[in-house]
C-alpha cells in the first residue's frame, strides 16, 4: 500500500517539483519563475510571459522580437484542419470542436512525433499561435461568416479579438484582454495541467498532452467555472435582486460559482485585478450592471460563508462585454494556459519519470471463486 495515506482530490498532496509557478496560499500570491503576477500583468505583454514560462528568463527585445517572428510564421491553420472545422454542425460545443481540433493539428504538424528539443519548441509555438485561431474561426464559421486571418501586425490579444469580431479591438479591450491571457497562463499543477504532464509522463507526444489537457479543462469545476457565473448573473437578472437570490440559493445548499479555491485561504490575487478591469471595461460601455451585481454577490458570500471570489467570477463579466460568447469562454482560457501547459510539457520531459500513483483499495480482498456452473 502506498506510505502516504489517503487525500480525496490529492489535496495537499505533492505529486512532483516544478520551476514554473508558485502559489503562496496564505499570503495571496501567484508568482511565474519569481516574478509576481500582479507586476507582470500591469507591465509586460503576453508575448513575454510565454517566453518567461517556457524559458526560465524574460526576455530582451531581440529575443522577443525573435519569439514574436516564430508566433507570426506558425499562425496558420493546416488545410485539413480548417476542413475539420468547416464540416462541424454549428451546435458543436466550443470546446469538443477545439479538443478534436488540436488533436487532428497534431497529426499535420511537420514535427510530427519527432520529441528532439526542437521539435518540441516548434511544436509549443504552433499551439499557442494556433489555439486562438482555432477558437476564432469555428466561432466565425457556426455563425455562417468566413474565419478572419490573423494580421501580423498585431499582438497575440489584439489578434484574437481582431480574428473574432473581423474589426480592429479597442485599445482598453486590447490592454484588458493582454492582462486576462497573463493572469491565465499558469496555476501549478492544476487538474489540465497534471493531466498534460501524466500523459506526458508516458513520453506521448505534445499534442496527445494537451488534448489531454484541453478535455480536462472542459469540465465545469475547471475551465467551465466562468461559464456558470455568467449563467448565474443572467438568472438573477437585476442589482437588486442578486442579495436574495444569493440567500435563497444557499439556503438550498446549493454552489455558488466564482467562490473558494483549494490552494488559496485569502482572495485570489487574479480575482482583484480583474475586479478592477471589470470596473474599466463596464464603465467604458456604459454599463455597470454585471460589475455591482458581482459586488453585490461577493459580499453576500464572505458575510455567509467566508468564502473569498477566485479567477472565475469577474472575468466572464469581462469578455461577455468584450462581445465574446459565453460558451467560448472556456476556450479562451485554453487560448492562455496553452502557455502554461506547453511550459509544463517541456520540463516533464526534461527531467521525466513516469507518473504512477497508488491507489487506496477500499474492497474486499479475499473472496472464494465460485466456478459459472455454480452460480
Amino acid at each position: 500500500m502506498p506510505e502516504q495515506g489517503f487525500k480525496a482530490g490529492l489535496e495537499d498532496v505533492v505529486a512532483g517539483t516544478s520551476e514554473i509557478c508558485f502559489i503562496d496560499g496564505h499570503e495571496g500570491r501567484l508568482v511565474y519563475r519569481g516574478y509576481n503576477v500582479a507586476d507582470l500583468a500591469e507591465t509586460t505583454s503576453f508575448e513575454e510571459v510565454v517566453y518567461l514560462l517556457w524559458n526560465g528568463d524574460l526576455p530582451n527585445r531581440s529575443q522577443l522580437d525573435t519569439l514574436k517572428g516564430e508566433l507570426m510564421r506558425a499562425q496558420q491553420l493546416a488545410q485539413p484542419v480548417k476542413d475539420f472545422l468547416k464540416s462541424l454542425p454549428p451546435e458543436t460545443l466550443p470546446m469538443d470542436a477545439l479538443r478534436t481540433a488540436v488533436s487532428v493539428a497534431g497529426i499535420y504538424d511537420p514535427d510530427g512525433n519527432a520529441m528532439s528539443k526542437e521539435a518540441n519548441h516548434n511544436k509549443a509555438v504552433r499551439l499557442v499561435a494556433q489555439i486562438p485561431m482555432i477558437v476564432t474561426a469555428f466561432d466565425r464559421l457556426r455563425k455562417g461568416l468566413d474565419p478572419v486571418d490573423p494580421d501580423p501586425n498585431l499582438s497575440l490579444a489584439e489578434n484574437f479579438l481582431y480574428m473574432l469580431h473581423g474589426t480592429r479591438p479597442k485599445p482598453l479591450h486590447a490592454r484588458v484582454f493582454n492582462t486576462a491571457l497573463i493572469l491565465h497562463a499558469d496555476h501549478e499543477l492544476n487538474a489540465s495541467t497534471f493531466s498534460a504532464r501524466v500523459t506526458a509522463g508516458t513520453l506521448s507526444d505534445l499534442y496527445s498532452a494537451i488534448t489531454s489537457a484541453v478535455g480536462t479543462l472542459k469540465g465545469p469545476l475547471h475551465g467551465g467555472a466562468n461559464e456558470q457565473v455568467m449563467h448565474m448573473l443572467e438568472q438573477i437578472g437585476t442589482v437588486e435582486n442578486a442579495k436574495p437570490w444569493v440567500e435563497q440559493a444557499l439556503a438550498r445548499k446549493e454552489k455558488i460559482m466564482g467562490f473558494g479555491h483549494r490552494v488559496y485561504r485569502t482572495e485570489d490575487p487574479r480575482a482583484i485585478i480583474l475586479r478592477r478591469l471589470s470596473k474599466e471595461v463596464g464603465e467604458d460601455a456604459g454599463d455597470l450592471k454585471w460589475y455591482h451585481m458581482l459586488n453585490e454577490i461577493r459580499e453576500v458570500m464572505m458575510a455567509e460563508k467566508k468564502l473569498y471570489p477566485n479567477v472565475d467570477l469577474y472575468s466572464g463579466s469581462i469578455y461577455a462585454q468584450m462581445g465574446i460568447p459565453v460558451d467560448q469562454f472556456t476556450p479562451v482560457f485554453a487560448v492562455s494556459r496553452i502557455s502554461g501547459w506547453t511550459a509544463h510539457v517541456l520540463e516533464q520531459y526534461a527531467h521525466n519519470r513516469l507518473i504512477r500513483p497508488r491507489a487506496e483499495y477500499t474492497g474486499p480482498t479475499h473472496r472464494t471463486f465460485v466456478p459459472l456452473a455454480l452460480r
